[in-house]
């Protein structure tokens, strides 16, 4: 199966191992990630202002380009996935927003491309039973806490990828790789990744607080799929939890490489 995927700026540098393995797992499991051609920065942040275009408009031709390939758009990047897919529910809905951003491209776009984040993609298309069966070095006895953060499920009826208070697809990935799911009361709130560079402060404070609370209900180290929260988690968190990139994960459990080793190296200093 082919699918077509917007990587974004992250992966590109300060993320790679997110992108590469995401690709090599995807292959495993059977599907093709094709990457858009000439994609540009999905603009990092979902603008709410209704007369803010310009920002959406890469986006807009990603989406576009995986209709024409009748394809759904696959995104692992957090912030990508959450520009993207707010993006084409705009598209959808808003007559106005979807009149003026077409009027910048060129060619009609009303929201039909299907937009799914990597762990929708392994939940609604691989499905679980087939990671399941494709793990050749179960992660067993390892116990990891999931952080959805505020990108992932927010606003949930749009995003619509799980319970915005009570999420359960990364604790499902967690299981599918042989692992053990900790659940954490702040595995869904906000790193204070977006005020780092206003208010380092308050960024260390939440960080640590997400960091803390999951080493204290018995995690071993943290799944995360956004850079932004990686980044901050590990800059401000304040704790020896290491963090991982959940693709990573995936790939040490499908025999790819030891890839929670080489984290915890890194996180490790």
């Amino acid at each position: 199966m082919n699918v077509s995927y917007f990587p974004g700026c992250t992966l590109k540098t300060k993320a790679k191992e997110l992108d590469v393995y995401a690709r090599r797992c995807a292959e495993v499991l059977g599907v093709t990630l094709e990457e858009i051609e000439n994609w540009q920065c999905c603009g990092g942040v979902f603008s709410t202002a209704k007369d803010e275009i310009a920002s959406k408009l890469s986006s807009v031709r990603a989406l576009t380009e995986a209709r024409d390939k009748n394809q759904p758009l696959v995104t692992v990047c957090s912030a990508c996935h959450n520009v993207i897919k707010q993006t084409n529910h705009a598209m959808a809905n808003d007559a106005d927003f979807a009149l003026r951003a077409n009027t910048y491209t060129g060619e009609p776009y009303n929201g039909e491309t299907e937009v799914l984040h990597y762990l929708e993609l392994l939940r609604d298309v691989v499905g679980w039973d087939k990671v399941k069966a494709a793990v050749k070095n179960p992660l067993t006895g390892k116990k990891i806490g999931a952080y959805y953060g505020c990108l992932l499920l927010r606003p949930g009826k749009v995003m619509a990828m799980d319970d915005v208070e009570n999420p359960t697809i990364l604790e499902d990935f967690i299981r599918a790789i042989g692992a053990e799911p900790v659940v954490y009361a702040m595995r869904n709130e906000c790193c204070g990744g977006y005020v780092t560079l206003e208010d380092k402060a308050l960024a260390k404070k939440k960080s640590s607080a997400v960091l803390e609370n999951a080493a204290a209900m018995g995690a071993e180290m943290v799944v995360t799929a956004c850079p932004l929260c990686m980044y901050n988690l590990k800059k401000n968190g304040g704790c020896d939890l290491p963090v991982v990139y959940l693709t990573a994960l995936l790939a040490e459990a499908l025999g790819l490489t030891d890839a929670t080793h080489g984290c915890k190296e890194e996180n490790n200093g």
